[in-house]
């Protein structure tokens, strides 16, 4: 699809295309991290709290849309050993765990809504984080 486009319109606009489609595919990992997220926090609640859920599923989804990204959202960019860029990744990202984890604890405190169902705040979270993460990811990461 994406070929398609850039072989319909103007030169001038391919650059921009290619960034929003890397933004969908990114968007997309991201959905399927989401529902890493929400399924590890509904599957831990229980046994670690909504606080130690929260933060082990963050990990679990962190490290589920590293490999995504790597293998598909920016096949071909970011080099060296994939433990390396793994730990890059989740270290760029920190400012987006900030807001997203940080985001989600606030929900889960302050909203009984959020408390008793935490995927609204694991969404809220997502959302957040999302901008930062793309612009690190693709800047730092994977460049």
């Amino acid at each position: 699809m994406e070929s398609l486009l850039l072989h319909c319109l103007p030169r001038r606009l391919h650059g921009r295309v290619a960034l929003l489609a890397q933004f969908l595919r990114f968007g997309t990992v991201g959905t399927f991290g989401f529902v890493v997220d929400t399924a590890t926090v509904y599957a831990l609640r229980g046994t670690l709290g909504l606080y130690g859920a929260g933060a082990a599923a963050y990990l679990t989804a962190a490290s589920a849309n590293w490999l995504c990204n790597r293998l598909w959202t920016f096949r071909g960019h970011g080099h060296g050993p994939a433990h390396r860029q793994w730990l890059v990744f989740l270290a760029t990202n920190f400012l987006g765990f900030l807001l997203n984890r940080g985001t989600y604890a606030l929900l889960v405190t302050f909203s009984a809504l959020c408390a008793a169902q935490p995927v609204w705040a694991v969404a809220a979270g997502s959302l957040t984080g999302m901008f930062l993460n793309f612009h690190l990811s693709r800047s730092v990461v994977f460049r």
